[in-house]
């Protein structure tokens, strides 16, 4: 599995220098099923990925330093995970988390972060607080907020997403569609962001962005091979 996914990152262009292969654990996987709403559960086998240290990080030092945004997730350890973010934090480079699988994370991690973008059980397990009205969900944004976190993004799927910074909120509607596989909205929606911001839109706007990549997602089976190219994104932001 492995070799398959570096094969594809490949063939898209994309950068493989700093992915390091474990002599002896199997590649992490995820097992998916998808029910007759397009909803989707996911099983994790870490693997590798449970392998990934900070010596590992600290070897790789200079891509920190180069790169315009470090986007990051709770699939590898958390200690990992929070010396990524000091890295960052140590060339200025913005950090976005993406809380999946959602975990209590470490209280020192939340002032190393530009913005955080959990889904609406993310957002439940992180603040206790269920978005599920608006007023809910400005209360769960704030509860991030005041726990340092620059500015927080809450994804509620087919309602879009609520941005929320310390001096505005905005509510960002997802294009309509219909949804046959929601697996990868969450990956797209988040590599969209990253690719957007690094790209030197604003919040807002990186935020529609996102939310259209995460919509056109949905619309196909599948995870990778459903993840839309940025010309798709920008042309349905036209059409729009």
């Amino acid at each position: 599995f492995g070799q398959q996914a570096l094969s594809s990152l490949q063939k898209e262009n994309i950068h493989t220098d700093h992915i390091l292969t474990d002599p002896d654990l199997p590649s992490g996987v995820a097992f998916i099923l998808v029910d007759e709403k397009g909803e989707n559960s996911i099983i994790v086998a870490s693997g590798a990925n449970a392998a990934l240290s900070p010596i590992q990080l600290d070897a790789a030092e200079n891509v920190f330093q180069e790169s315009n945004i470090c986007l990051l997730q709770l699939e590898t350890p958390l200690d990992t995970v929070l010396h990524a973010t000091l890295l960052a934090k140590q060339y200025q480079t913005p950090v976005i988390l993406n809380p999946a699988p959602a975990t209590q994370l470490p209280k020192e991690i939340w002032s190393h972060l530009f913005l955080i973008t959990p889904n609406e059980t993310e957002t439940e397990i992180l603040t206790g607080i269920a978005p599920s009205t608006d007023q809910n969900t400005q209360k769960a944004a704030q509860v991030l907020l005041d726990r340092g976190v620059q500015n927080v993004i809450i994804t509620l799927g087919a309602r879009g997403a609520l941005l929320v910074t310390p001096v505005q909120t905005i509510h960002i509607a997802a294009p309509q569609v219909n949804p046959v596989d929601t697996t990868a909205a969450g990956d797209a929606f988040n590599g969209a962001l990253a690719y957007a911001l690094a790209s030197g839109q604003t919040l807002a706007d990186a935020t529609h962005f996102a939310c259209v990549a995460g919509a056109l997602t949905v619309t196909k089976v599948g995870a990778q091979p459903a993840i839309p190219k940025a010309k798709e994104i920008q042309q349905m932001i036209k059409k729009q």
